[in-house]
């Protein structure tokens, strides 16, 4: 027997967010592998794309900036998707690479973590 899980869906990692979206940006992802919704992201300061928070890298991406709202595919070229970067409360046990130290950026935007 197979056993499959499933991914979360799009925006299944929030709790609440500020009303009509203002939570959300259209943001540019680097080239890679696929991501699931509740990554969290950093921003590569040399192509101002996003890419998987890593707390030991020193491209830019060891700050965590915001958090990817729904699934990508994995893509050698860039690609456009939301996430949210401000106003809004997360569900810990949902997102993908949160430490302290990414928890503490993500406050400084007002995204909680609970």
């Amino acid at each position: 027997m197979t056993v499959k899980y499933e991914t979360l869906h799009a925006g299944e990692f929030l709790l609440s967010e500020g009303a009509g979206k203002i939570s959300r940006e259209s943001i540019l992802v680097a080239a890679g592998a696929a991501l699931n919704a509740g990554q969290v992201l950093g921003l590569i300061a040399a192509s101002n794309e996003f890419a998987p928070y890593d707390p030991v890298a020193v491209d830019g991406t060891e700050v965590a900036a915001c958090i990817l709202y729904g699934p990508l595919g994995e893509s050698t070229e860039e690609r456009r998707a939301s996430a949210v970067v401000r106003l809004a409360e997360v569900s810990e046990v949902h997102l993908i690479g949160l430490d302290a130290e990414a928890e503490v950026s993500l406050a400084a935007q007002f995204v909680i973590v609970r």
